[in-house]
């Protein structure tokens, strides 16, 4: 059973999902405003969370960061009117790892659902050794990350994302697969979160400077992009 926080002013919209959720199996509480979603996220932590954009009392992109912030293990979905491509970006920058456009289409969201948790419970679920590419060390195990020596602090599509890559450096990777392996292997929405996921990616490789042996994720146009490992100097 999985442990969800839903966020969620409006209550028609949070009593259809609250009991949606539920009738699938999913242990769900509902809050209404950021700060009362901010108080929860202060305690145990939770599998996932469906935050609306809109709430009366915070703004939306402010919660996600924090919320981010306090539950790092967690999946942040957002829920969102905002159509625009700018608002959506910003709240995936924000530590948002997949969004939902409103109306919500309650097949579209339990498929979303069950792609993500199932990608958390394979991850929790593996146990290989560590990946050592020059100066980046991934072990799997423990589901971190040094560059250089330096702990990166990744969220969970950030890190699996970069382990989908690393498993094949210098190996051309094309979107579709990565979307198929990181995501799930039915996405049906929009791809920009894996652009925006790899754009974070790479400004946490370049915090490691010129430390040492640096990874490279280079972009194919057209088709997807591939980790380059330097050498040292």
């Amino acid at each position: 059973m999985a442990r969800l926080l839903l966020v969620e002013d409006d209550e028609t919209i949070g009593h259809a999902l609250q009991a949606s959720l539920t009738l699938h199996g999913h242990a769900v509480s509902w809050v209404p405003t950021g700060r009362e979603a901010l108080g929860h996220a202060s305690g145990d932590p939770f599998d996932l969370v469906l935050l609306d954009l809109g709430l009366p009392d915070l703004d939306g992109v402010v919660v996600c960061r924090q919320l981010r912030a306090a539950q790092p293990e967690a999946v942040v979905v957002m829920l969102t009117a905002r159509a625009d491509e700018l608002d959506v970006i910003i709240g995936l920058e924000a530590g948002a790892d997949d969004y939902l456009t409103k109306p919500i289409r309650l097949a579209e969201l339990h498929a979303r659902l069950r792609a993500h948790l199932r990608r958390v419970e394979s991850g929790r679920a593996l146990t290989a050794g560590p990946i050592a590419l020059g100066d980046l060390v991934i072990d799997t195990a423990s589901r971190r990350v040094t560059l250089a020596g330096t702990e990166l602090t990744l969220r969970a599509k950030e890190y699996e994302l970069l382990v989908r890559l690393a498993a094949e450096p210098g190996v051309a990777v094309s979107r579709e697969t990565l979307m198929a392996d990181v995501w799930d292997e039915n996405w049906f929405g929009s791809t920009k979160t894996l652009d925006v996921h790899i754009a974070a990616l790479r400004r946490q490789l370049a915090t490691a400077g010129d430390r040492g042996a640096v990874p490279t994720i280079v972009t194919l146009r057209g088709h997807g992009y591939r980790l380059d490992v330097a050498t040292a100097p």
